[in-house]
Order: structure tokens, then C-alpha cells, then sequence
């Protein structure tokens, strides 16, 4: 509880994935595109309107899917709808050192993942559903610079296991 509040937290590109049990105390809204996921709002994250404040706001692998003429904008976003002190917290594929090549990076539910499904969206994935084709990437130099563009206070990038990469942005 913030404040005598229970902590809120906008999930943006909710799709059907459960959150991580860390944030099982926060009252969850959920965002995203496709209407058929269900979300509580359906809107593009570049452009949510009118949705309130949140503490957190949550994205994970999602942010790849805009263009990156849009990144901005939907940073930007993210930075408006939290309160004072809140943070963002992105996940999105580490393309560290990532080949355009066939060769399996490790293999998950779904099968082997390769440089060019990190690149341009798992094709297992993309069967069907234009939504998940990758439209932008990312390295950790890039996604702290684009959180300090969009205006957070302190931004920090992290690479993580399994081609994962973090960034933190916080709001002053």
C-alpha cells in the first residue's frame, strides 16, 4: 500500500501473459491493441489517453512491436501516466551481438528461437497475428538513451538471460 492506497499498475501489451508474482498486491489494469486479449483498455501504447495514474507501469515484450518512429511517443506515455516516483519497467529482446541467422539461441515452449525471431518477431508467433512482427530493437546503450529522451529521471538498462533486456526508467 502506497499512501493507505493499494499500488496500481498499468500492464501494457497485457496479451494473455501472467505478470510475475512480485506484483500480485498491485491492482493490475491491463492495455493492449488487440481487442481479443480481452484488456481493460484497448488502445496503442503510443497513444492511451485519458487512463489515470499508476505506480508502475509494465511492458514486457511489447515495445519491439511499434515502429521506431513511435518508441518515443509510447515512452512518453508511460512517463505521463505514472505518479511522481513511479517507474517503467520494460523487457524487450537484448539484440546484443545477435545474428541474423538461423542458429538457435535456446529453444522455449514453442521451440528453438533464432537471431532472425529476435529480430523480427518469432515466426511461430507470427503465424496469423501481425501484431507480433518486431517493427524496432534494441541494445542496452539504446533503451536507457530512449527513456532519458522521453524525459525519466534516471534510466538503467540491464541484460538479462535468454536474449532479455530490462530498462528502468523512473519519474521524477
Amino acid at each position: 500500500m502506497a499512501g493507505g492506497r493499494m499500488k496500481r499498475l498499468l500492464n501494457v501489451g497485457s496479451g494473455t501473459t501472467p505478470l510475475p508474482a512480485q506484483f500480485n498486491d498491485y491492482a493490475v489494469v491491463t492495455l493492449d491493441i488487440a481487442p481479443e486479449v480481452t484488456p481493460d483498455i484497448v488502445a496503442p501504447m503510443y497513444d492511451m489517453g485519458e487512463i489515470g495514474k499508476y505506480d508502475v507501469v509494465w511492458c514486457c515484450h511489447a515495445l519491439e512491436h511499434i515502429y521506431p518512429h513511435e518508441v518515443q511517443a509510447a515512452l512518453s506515455e508511460f512517463l505521463r501516466v505514472l505518479v511522481p516516483g513511479g517507474h517503467a519497467v520494460i523487457l524487450v529482446p537484448d539484440l546484443e551481438g545477435v545474428k541474423a541467422d538461423e542458429s538457435p539461441l535456446y529453444v522455449d515452449p514453442t521451440g528453438p528461437v533464432t537471431g532472425l525471431d529476435l529480430i523480427y518477431g518469432h515466426r511461430a508467433a507470427l503465424r496469423g497475428n501481425p501484431f507480433m512482427a518486431h517493427h524496432t530493437g534494441f541494445v542496452a546503450l539504446t533503451l536507457t538513451e530512449a527513456l532519458l529522451k522521453a524525459g525519466f529521471a534516471k534510466a538503467e538498462s540491464s541484460r538479462q538471460p535468454l536474449f532479455n533486456l530490462m530498462g528502468v526508467g523512473i519519474k521524477a
